[in-house]
């Protein structure tokens, strides 16, 4: 935007200082240019700000609600007429001097971590502000939702916004499809995180500006609007973002069945002859002719084609021709085991059926240049079609309805899952109108207090987030039992407190796609899109050769959400186009096949990973450094710190990626924590490892990527293929029940035994899988599995409590199972072993371990 800058200054207290923990300063400048800041202590390591004027309102909707303040919040000590302190117990410290424009110092342990740049602080600029800070070069950035890769977002500027980024490059394109203005700049003396919650659309330059005055800072910029941000202290990037997760929410719980292998592909739905729910169904039985488990099917927006021209898409309809009977066609795959997860989009074309409708009645946005329904370029057939139409405004009652109506018959019908897509809202002014008579939004604030309805001030993508809280509310509505699942593409902090799974969107097949994407996953799973994943094999661009799709699947089956989704059209083809399909190169199939079973083996880890989450807001897939922050090679290494090479996967996997063809070893950096730390490779030749050293890890293509086990640590498993979740009522397929687990141990060595003496320790959660009962509520199995070991034997221990959920494996036993070649007897401790060892296709021996009544 163009640039106008204006800082206020000469700063004085308008507060009656009555409230310890709150300062409000207001500036001399004249009336329209006069601004008010505010600091406020809300938890132990959290501060609020605010800096608005009256022409620069703070955000009438912001993306979380502001929370209640703690007991044991630090209170504001003044330490002369222009300056305040605040400390606490756990090390975070504010300062605030206002001698010329506000300046607010953050600290961890009498470490500066956060400063405002002085003089030029917070600044009015345009119809919005500018907030400018130090940039602290050897600190790594972080955040902002997904990013262009490598992880460290230092020195790059970025738009804040979401786009429909379709075949994006993963190392260059910006924006992409989220709008999570959190930044978190981490150091080994400490982490601090910054949280706008604006929807307006703005931009970050972490670093990439500099000035021989002002030297090198960072500047976040917000087009619209005042400035509301929350900022979070702490020792580790764990404790900001639990932080974080107090004040935006917790991520949701995802039913268990969504941690399964989805398939999809835009080719079926597209299909006339042979009619798509043929297709599918010849899919499905191709499912069962490979030995290939599927949880899931993403039914592309081709089912919603019109039958006759123009054959665009209108949302909620169903071309009868490729699905005549579509009730049926849900029930079958059901039958099969597959839930299907519909896509939705959140615009109509104007030859939509429902158009006229939803024009007349105020539904969809206004342009104040002609007082009538907005119209914009659309999307509507083929690859690069597209047509007039308009976005849902879902501010309106009427639009909010039309769609929660319909995603409730949808349920209904029995689709599963509905897949928002397309609905990053890339509408062209910023000065359209919204409705803003929506009860979800008038009951929030007074918008009459605002007097304006303007979508730059409110921001595109609170649509976003509403359209997540209507497909949210008609899922509880139809199921009142299950999670609500919602899929979404694009979102905001605030979307995913409805929408509990997302993904990196249209991605390219190529080598540099699969390289840049685990550093995708890192910066979503801290801004809490946990549930996250990409599309195997890429979604748009050439086919993948065969071992470019074996890698991908490789690496895919270690993220939280695996799936396989493509639109590959060309120039002869842009409707229909190819799909990547498990079986199409045979020379692999049987590598593709045991990775998938690998997947459904590990997935009660993935699971327990979730249900973590949830409670902790610790993110399944985690930076090398993550636990390891005293380690000094974490922070100087810029292999390390670009995050593309390898990840945590749990504190027990740390998984390498293969994102070269022909290579067949990779060098890993294996942390170092404490002097007993070591590391297992779990894949041949099975080395035992050393703590705080590289290595070179054996890769082959015929075999596995790199998958190292912390020694010490676990991994609980089940059976390598689909089963029932023991809440899932509705077993039409006649799956095999979950009644096995196996725990994975990776014993020590007589010379890297723990110096405390005391055993190692591995929990899990376990659920139904499928109720909307949170944790907090109990129906949950903690279990506890703990073990030592000398020259001659491995102690083993284990417990579990079932207050209120009992998991159907318990009474069948833990299978113990041991790394290849280990030898050493098995004593139980409280339990006993049943049998003799056996030896697992693997080689590895296992053992029976049956608990004490």
């Amino acid at each position: 935007m163009p640039q106008d800058e204006t800082l206020p200054k000469q700063y004085e207290r308008c507060d009656d200082g009555t409230r310890a923990h709150l300062i409000e300063l207001i500036s001399a400048t004249a009336t329209d240019k006069q601004a008010t800041f505010t600091l406020e202590a809300v938890r132990s390591g959290v501060y609020r700000t605010t800096f608005s004027s009256d022409e620069r309102p703070l955000a009438p909707f912001p993306s979380c609600e502001r929370p209640e303040r703690a007991s044991t919040t630090a209170t504001l000590q003044a330490i002369g007429s222009h300056d305040v302190v605040a400390t606490d117990d756990a090390g975070a410290a504010a300062r605030l001097d206002w001698t010329g424009a506000p300046v607010l110092t953050l600290g961890y342990n009498g470490e500066i971590l956060h400063t405002d740049l002085p003089h030029r602080s917070y600044v009015l600029d345009g119809t919005g502000i500018a907030h400018y800070t130090r940039y602290f070069k050897d600190s790594m950035h972080v955040g902002l939702g997904e990013k262009a890769a490598p992880f460290d977002l230092s020195g790059r500027s970025f738009v804040l916004s979401a786009t429909d980024s379709f075949g994006y490059d993963v190392h260059h394109t910006d924006p992409l499809y989220k709008h999570i203005p959190l930044l978190i700049v981490a150091s080994p003396k400490g982490v601090v995180g910054t949280f706008s919650t604006s929807h307006a659309r703005g931009s970050y330059s972490v670093g990439s500006e500099m000035d021989g005055m002002w030297g090198r800072f960072k500047v976040y910029r917000q087009d619209h609007g005042g400035l509301e941000q929350y900022h979070f202290v702490g020792r580790t990037m764990q404790e900001v973002v639990y932080k974080y997760a107090e004040v935006v929410g917790f991520p949701l719980l995802v039913p268990r069945w969504a941690f399964g292998y989805l398939a999809g592909g835009m080719k079926y739905s597209m299909l006339d002859d042979p009619p798509a729910h043929e297709a599918l169904a010849d899919f499905a039985a191709k499912l069962v002719e490979h030995d290939i488990p599927c949880s899931g099917f993403q039914l592309s927006s081709g089912y919603t084609v019109a039958e006759t021209e123009p054959k665009t898409r209108n949302v909620f309809t169903w071309n009868r021709h490729r699905f005549p009977d579509p009730e049926g066609f849900v029930r079958s795959f059901r039958e099969k085991g597959i839930r299907l997860i519909a896509n939705i989009k959140p615009y109509v074309l104007t030859n939509h059926p429902a158009y006229a409708h939803l024009a007349a009645s105020g539904a969809l946005f206004t342009d104040p240049n002609t007082n009538t329904t907005a119209i914009t370029r659309l999307w509507s057939a083929g690859g690069g079609e597209s047509g007039e139409g308009s976005h849902i405004d879902f501010t309106s009652p009427v639009g909010y309805t039309w769609w929660y109506d319909n995603v409730l018959a949808l349920r209904k019908l029995g689709i599963d899952c509905p897949w928002n897509d397309n609905n990053e809202y890339t509408i062209p002014s910023d000065k359209w109108l919204m409705s803003l008579s929506n009860p979800a939004t008038s009951s929030a604030v007074d918008a009459t207090t605002y007097k304006r309805q303007d979508v730059g001030l409110w921001g595109r993508a609170l649509n976003t987030e509403l359209m997540a809280k209507a497909s949210h509310d008609a899922l509880l509505a139809a199921a009142p039992e299950e999670r609500p699942f919602v899929l979404t593409r694009s979102a905001t902090a605030g979307t995913m407190r409805y929408a509990c799974s997302t993904w990196s969107g249209d991605n390219v097949t190529s080598w540099s796609s699969l390289q840049g994407s685990m550093a995708l996953s890192l910066n979503a799973g801290l801004s809490l899109l946990q549930n996250y994943g990409h599309d195997i094999g890429g979604f748009e661009g050439p086919q993948p050769n065969p071992e470019l799709l074996l890698r991908w699947v490789q690496l895919g089956i270690y993220g939280p959400r695996f799936a396989v989704n493509c639109f590959k059209t060309s120039t002869e083809d842009n409707s229909v186009g190819e799909v990547i399909e498990l079986w199409m190169y045979p020379d692999i199939l049987p590598e593709i096949r045991k990775a998938i079973k690998r997947r459904y083996e590990i997935l009660p880890y993935l699971y327990d990973l979730m249900l973590q989450s949830h409670r902790t807001a610790v993110p399944p897939m985690r930076w090398v450094g993550w636990g390891y922050e005293n380690d000094a090679e974490v922070w100087s290494s810029k292999v390390l710190r670009e995050g593309e090479g390898q990840f945590w996967l749990g504190d027990s996997l740390m998984i390498g990626s293969v994102f070269t063809p022909e290579a067949k070893s990779v060098d890993m950096y294996l942390p170092r924590r404490d002097e007993d730390d070591a590391y297992l490779n779990t894949n041949a030749p099975y080395q035992y490892l050393a703590a705080g050293h590289w290595a070179a890890i054996d890769a082959p293509l015929l075999g596995s990527i790199p998958v190292i086990a912390r020694v010490g640590g676990a991994v609980i498993v089940g059976k390598p293929l689909q089963t029932v979740a023991p809440g899932d009522l509705m077993n039409k397929a006649s799956l095999p029940e979950d009644d096995y687990r196996g725990i994975e141990i990776f014993p020590r060595q007589v010379d890297n035994r723990r110096q405390d003496g005391l055993p190692d320790v591995y929990t899990w959660l376990e659920d139904d899988g499928i109720s909307i009962a949170s944790v907090a509520d109990a129906a949950v199995a903690m279990c506890r599995f703990e073990y030592a070991s000398d020259e001659e034997q491995i102690r083993v221990k284990f417990a579990v409590g079932t207050k209120d959920f009992s998991p159907p494996w318990v009474k069948n036993g833990l299978w113990i199972i041991l790394p290849v070649g280990e030898q050493r007897a098995v004593e139980p401790q409280g339990g006993s072993i049943r049998g003799e060892a056996e030896t697992d296709e693997r080689g590895r021996r296992k053992h029976l371990y049956i608990f004490a009544s």
